[in-house]
């Protein structure tokens, strides 16, 4: 009996010392069982490389020199839209949203096997005529002409991020829940903005037509405030997300986001240091005396460089990174808080300021920088190194946005 126990003890220190040691031969390896990264090349994004630039005005700009001194930054790799967020791209979101509602009127949920946790089933189909979405449309008096239309109030859509810089100041003292912030958003566009932004002007089949008409699916969407368009990039990031899980490789990547404020800059100049334009020169006429860009030359001849509001998301000639439209046709919110002085005290390394204003917050702290220029805006604001705001609550009918995502590497030649 007493050998037996030995013989026991014995073949189990056999068994644990092969456990732990059987693949790695007792050497420090890692672990090895971790999955592969070969990168990613999102659709419809462009890579921009690391590299450095010097922000501020550069050329003679007297009054920005006072709120724009020059600094020389460093931005990380990224990725980013080769256009602005084109109104089907933006349908796309819409959509979701719409059946996802209406799939919780429906019923239509099924367990996850992971968690427990009850979630939309996307197997089933839904009948718009069921009785049970009827909340879904205008009622009553709100119905306009007798016709069946989806009340767009009721496309809400909550997103979340993570405050990690209150995190890093925490230090661990409070739960991670502390963290964690939530809004929804409306997120349909506010299509009266081509009235509203324009006293006097009889714009009324742009409001009527510019989201949903198949003649504008290629144009920026407008009519997106600061949070609704964060919402977009959260939504991309969970579809881009559940789309690696049924892969099985079980990799997230960084999160879609809006691009910083320097991100957009350095993005915009294509590599070329100090010129003012994303195409490389001082002018904005090419040789033919052509336009370059969707603005408003000279005094209210907006149908000269070809579109008399907006034009497709792609015209005109790329810059250098292979981006459109990085100046005119629509002003493109960042995620950057704006401070007149910021270029003061910012960091040189990926600088980014950012500030979570609440809605009872003074209306100064709602700053957020918009970049670019639009088709309403003279030849000044095209420049790379202008600088410029709107309120994060706001829509026009002149800003849009485009998405980014970081490079997780050194570089996409490595790959």
């Amino acid at each position: 009996m007493k050998n037996l126990s030995k013989l026991t003890l014995v073949l189990l220190v056999v068994l644990v010392a092969s456990s732990c040691g059987r693949r790695e031969n007792g050497q420090l390896l890692g672990v090895l069982d971790r999955p592969s990264w070969k990168g990613i090349n999102p659709y419809g994004m462009v890579y921009v490389p690391s590299g450095t630039l010097t922000i501020g005005p550069s050329d003679q700009d007297v009054s920005n020199t006072f709120v724009q001194r020059q600094k020389q930054i460093s931005i990380q790799g990224f990725y980013m839209d080769d256009t602005e967020i084109t109104n089907n791209e933006y349908r796309q979101f819409v959509y979701w949203v719409r059946d996802s509602i209406a799939h919780s009127y429906l019923d239509h949920y099924i367990e996850d096997e992971a968690t427990g946790e009850e979630k939309i089933d996307w197997e089933y189909d839904i009948d718009w005529e069921d009785e049970t979405l009827e909340d879904l449309y205008y009622q009553g008096d709100d119905r306009f002409a007798g016709k069946k239309e989806l009340d767009v109030d009721k496309l809400v859509f909550e997103y979340e991020w993570y405050d990690w810089k209150r995190a890093a100041n925490d230090k661990g003292k409070s739960p991670r829940n502390t963290f964690i912030k939530r809004k929804k958003a409306k997120i349909y566009p506010d299509t009266l903005v081509w009235i509203r932004d324009f006293s006097y002007s009889y714009n009324e089949p742009m409001t009527r037509n510019y989201f949903w008409h198949p003649a504008f699916d290629d144009y920026p969407v407008v009519g997106i405030d600061w949070h609704t368009a964060n919402a977009f990039c959260y939504w991309r990031t969970k579809l881009w997300n559940t789309y690696q899980q049924t892969r099985g490789d079980g990799i997230n990547t960084e999160d879609f986001r809006l691009p910083t404020e320097h991100e957009w800059e350095y993005a915009a100049r294509g590599g070329h240091e100090l010129a003012p334009f994303p195409w490389g020169t001082y002018y904005v006429r090419n040789a033919k005396g052509c336009l370059l860009a969707n603005f408003k030359p000279g005094r209210g001849n907006y149908p000269e460089d070809g579109g008399q509001y907006t034009v497709r998301a792609d015209a005109y000639f790329p810059n250098d990174y292979g981006l459109f439209n990085m100046s005119g046709n629509v002003a493109e919110w960042t995620s950057s808080a704006y401070y007149e002085n910021a270029y003061a005290f910012i960091h040189d390394l990926n600088p980014d300021i950012r500030f979570d204003a609440k809605e009872d917050d003074p209306e100064a702290y709602k700053r957020k920088v918009i970049r670019g220029g639009s088709w309403k805006d003279v030849m000044h604001y095209l420049r790379n190194g202008i600088r410029h705001w709107e309120y994060q609550d706001t829509t026009k009918s002149y800003i849009g946005f485009r998405c980014a995502l970081t490079f997780l590497g050194r570089s996409v030649n490595d790959f």
